[in-house]
């Protein structure tokens, strides 16, 4: 694979799961890292911190820097954008990463449960693609990546818990429409989601509702965005990508060692068949 050596990627909810999964391949490579996040002290629940991830990405070989920042909020998101392109000289990858889950039914789900997570989830990414978006342009090979499930629209992802569908499926809409938007202009937009469960910070917040030992590390993901990230950008662009699929197709065989618990079956993640 090619190497992300160099390039400046806005990550957002980079502290801990995921997002910092993905920071830490590309930090492998050289890259800089902006770690975006809310997180500026340890959570009693939750580990990791802004500055605990950017530490562990200088140790990995890239160069860090901190950000504090809520998504949810128009002018954090600009200074966090501002911070990073004085810091680094510009901003070639945009990774929409944080998201806030609640799986209840439409009568359990508080109304600050539903504006949170349509806040973090939908508006979050388009509000950080949009002020992103005059930095990438001006990149070599830019690319957005978003967290987000296949644009599968069927009752049965909607039933158990509409609120959180609607708002992960709101971030894959506008994977949809920046891609077809941002064709011209050469700016990849895609999004990833794991085939299977992983194991992260927020599955533990699930309190035991998703057995661990069927689920995966978070750093299947952070191969597959790798995968894709250094793809060119014109010719890769506006797919809904699945980890496991991306990887099989760059010629990785053997997934075993991204199980939690080897030789265990696995769980498939929502909104996969």
């Amino acid at each position: 694979m090619a190497s992300l050596s160099g390039k400046t990627l806005f990550i957002t909810g980079a502290s801990r799961g995921i997002g910092k999964a993905i920071a830490m391949r590309a930090a492998a490579d050289g890259a800089n890292i902006v770690v975006v996040s809310k997180t500026t002290t340890p959570h009693p629940r939750l580990p990791g911190t802004i500055h605990s991830a950017a530490a562990e990405v200088e140790a990995a070989g890239g160069q860090a820097l901190a950000v504090q920042a809520d998504i949810r909020f128009e002018d954090q998101v600009e200074a966090a954008v501002d911070q990073a392109v004085r810091t680094f000289g510009g901003i070639d990858i945009l990774v929409n990463n944080a998201s806030a889950i609640f799986l209840r039914g439409t009568l359990e789900t508080p109304m600050k449960r539903f504006d949170l997570m349509w806040s973090v989830n939908a508006r979050g990414t388009f509000l950080c693609s949009q002020k992103c978006l005059p930095h990438l342009g001006r990149a070599t090979n830019p690319h957005i990546l978003t967290l987000s499930p296949p644009l599968d629209i069927q009752a049965r992802w909607f039933k158990d818990h509409c609120a959180y569908t609607l708002s992960k499926f709101g971030m894959s809409m506008c994977v949809l429409g920046l891609a077809a938007e941002l064709a011209e202009a050469g700016v990849a937009v895609n999004a990833l989601w794991p085939k299977t469960v992983i194991d992260t910070a927020a599955l533990r917040m699930l309190e035991g509702m998703v057995p661990r030992e069927g689920t995966r590390h978070p750093t299947i993901v952070a191969d597959a965005a790798h995968e894709i990230l250094t793809q060119d950008s014109r010719r890769c662009s506006g797919n809904f990508f699945v980890d496991e699929e991306v990887l099989r197709a760059a010629g990785v065989v053997d997934f075993e060692p991204y199980s939690v618990e080897p030789n265990q079956p696995l769980l498939a993640d929502l909104f996969i068949e």
